[in-house]
């Protein structure tokens, strides 16, 4: 049976190319950082892809966490701190992702927001549902991932494996843990001013069939705060989009030229740095 590290720690996918740009993941409530799986091959064109993944008993409060993470990132950029630093937070990662970005805004150029669960505590059913779980048994526990699935995800959009990966994601977490996680979004705030001490490039990607939260208002509404915000409508995905076999995130990031002038160009180009291998 492998190991779990006790500690968060970055899974690097495949390969390393030290010449790219780093590209940080920061996933949703699973902490696996498995399930960026559908949009590793791409990112890899232009991108050294790092995924976080948070051990599934962790109970760590939001300040330790961004402390570790943004230690984690450190640790990359020894030897070469001038490298661009691309961070990218979906749902639950993107709340970890702004708070990494207010608290070390220099290691950053460039931040993406994928359903950031953000919008947690002002969905009553959710904040109700959140405390419930504590008095389950963890074998209904279990069972109630299977149930939140068709909230999570539009399941005819994801491929059966992928399905798969995200129920086997889900339930990987204690049940301990996951109460944690639900308390640390209910906590979850950043004032305005905060949201405005982020200067970089935001990209905002939202879809508009979430039933989870109401991604598409909380994008809008963080786009008041955030200085230089773009936003991405996917109108028929769900929360967890990044798995649904038609969404191509290297894609959408290069529709909105959000990619810099020099890794465009390398990618256009075929250059010896220019990484091969694209999603459909």
């Amino acid at each position: 049976m492998a190991v779990v590290p006790d500690q968060v720690h970055f899974l690097t996918p495949r390969r390393v190319y030290p010449e790219a740009p780093l590209f940080v993941f920061t996933p949703g409530m699973d902490g696996t950082g498995q399930l960026l799986r559908a949009q590793t091959e791409g990112l890899e064109q232009a991108f050294d892809v790092r995924c976080l993944a948070i051990p599934p008993d962790d109970l760590t409060s939001w300040h330790d966490l961004t402390e570790q993470v943004v230690t984690l990132v450190r640790t990359e950029l020894e030897g070469n701190c001038d490298r661009k630093v691309y961070l990218c937070g979906e749902s639950f990662g993107g709340c970890l992702a702004m708070k990494m970005m207010v608290r070390s805004p220099q290691l950053f150029h460039r931040l993406i927001l994928v359903n950031p669960a953000s919008s947690f505590n002002r969905r009553p059913w959710i904040h109700w549902g959140s405390q419930l779980t504590q008095f389950l048994p963890e074998p209904l526990y279990q069972t109630s991932c299977i149930g939140l699935l068709p909230f999570l995800a539009s399941l005819g959009r994801i491929g059966a494996s992928d399905r798969q990966a995200l129920l086997e994601a889900m339930q990987s977490v204690t049940q301990k843990s996951s109460i944690w996680r639900m308390s640390l979004l209910r906590e979850f705030r950043l004032s305005d001013d905060e949201l405005a001490s982020i200067k970089q490039p935001v990209l905002l990607v939202a879809s508009l069939g979430d039933r989870l939260l109401p991604s598409v208002n909380e994008a809008h509404l963080l786009a008041q705060s955030l200085p230089n915000a773009k936003i991405h409508i996917l109108p028929n995905s769900g929360h967890a989009c990044l798995l649904e076999s038609d969404i191509n995130l290297y894609n959408i990031l290069r529709s909105h030229r959000f990619l810099d002038l020099q890794v465009e160009q390398q990618v256009d180009d075929s250059s010896p740095i220019t990484l091969s291998g694209s999603r459909g």
